[in-house]
């Protein structure tokens, strides 16, 4: 049986020799052969050559050196697809994913589970607003879609080789990771722990990416958006017409009004923003149906090191990287 540790990076050079003398203990003490799949996103800082360096220390390195930044769900996926375990395990490289926790889910996985989630316990780590919006959204997906996404649960879990497989066959170009991961199903568990702060480096997430990626969520695993507008519209409706009506019955009873510049001006300012941001929502899921007819590659590789024939992954032709470049260190 064999392990693959899939860890995307981006500007991770300081964290990596960490994240390396951290792991790789661990992994030994499983008993599995194992290998750890990093995925270089686009990194603009010395990354790559880190990676390759320490190969020397670490043979079981692997390197797939995207062509530019992706994202890093494509780099996930890039992972997933270059990765040739029986079970594979997606972590950060910057150690927030605690390795300490490997050995236990393997062996809920070895009793059977095809999937074991990594839980944090708290998040008093962080700040208020990021506890409050997280809250918020996790309520909300679990409100709007079919999907049940596991709350206080990043990408950090076990998945069987079974598993990876059905989340590669998903199609979508604007990926949720964590809903696809959880609409694939299969028998779970969970572990749960404490998420400790960043061992190097800093954070390449800020408020604008968040927003983005729940914005990805949202759209990608719900219409509710769309349907909440022939709600509010019909709302909107119902009181113009009750507003007509008695328009019409005080000019019938009392006569003519001359009516309020600053009432219509509220009115039309009104109506005009509700029809906007409903055209916004029309935008989004526009725009998400575009990327998806262009079927344009989730990523490209640059390079491969550190893989030969055998250890390449599975071939995944839907994914159009049947044309990667390969490498050696």
């Amino acid at each position: 049986m064999k392990l693959s540790i899939v860890v995307p990076c981006y500007n991770e050079e300081e964290a990596v020799p960490v994240f390396l003398s951290a792991v790789t203990p661990i992994l030994e003490r499983t008993g599995l052969d194992y290998e750890i799949v990093f995925v270089d996103d686009g990194s603009k800082d010395s990354t790559v050559k880190v990676v390759t360096g320490m190969s020397a220390i670490y043979p079981e390195t692997r390197l797939v050196e995207l062509s530019r930044n992706f994202g890093k769900e494509a780099a996930m996926t890039a992972g997933f697809t270059y990765a040739s375990g029986d079970a594979i395990i997606p972590m950060d490289v910057d150690l927030q994913d605690p390795p300490e926790l490997i050995p236990e889910m393997v062996q809920k996985w070895q009793e059977g589970a095809k999937v074991v989630h990594a839980v944090r316990r708290s998040r008093e780590t962080d700040s208020w607003l990021k506890r409050s919006t997280a809250g918020a959204f996790y309520r909300l997906m679990e409100d709007i879609t079919d999907v049940k996404i596991p709350s206080n649960c990043g990408d950090y879990r076990l998945m069987d080789r079974a598993v990876v497989n059905a989340i590669l066959s998903f199609p979508e170009r604007n990926r949720f990771m964590k809903g696809i991961m959880a609409a694939a199903g299969f028998k779970a568990t969970q572990v749960e722990y404490d998420r400790p702060e960043r061992a190097a480096g800093h954070t390449k997430f800020n408020f604008w990416k968040l927003w983005n990626f729940a914005l990805d969520g949202i759209t990608g695993f719900s219409t509710v958006p769309l349907r909440v507008w022939t709600y509010i519209g019909g709302i909107i409706a119902l009181f113009s017409f009750a507003y007509a009506f008695w328009i019409v019955t005080k000019t019938m009873i009392w006569g003519v009004v001359t009516p309020g510049f600053a009432t219509l001006t509220s009115v039309v300012l009104f109506l005009g923003g509700v029809q906007l941001i409903g055209i916004g929502v029309l935008g989004e899921y526009i725009g998400r149906i575009v990327a998806e007819t262009k079927r344009r590659p989730l990523f490209l590789v640059g390079a491969l090191h550190g893989f030969d024939e055998r250890g390449a992954g599975p071939s995944v032709v839907h994914l159009e990287t049947a044309a990667a470049a390969r490498g050696t260190f």
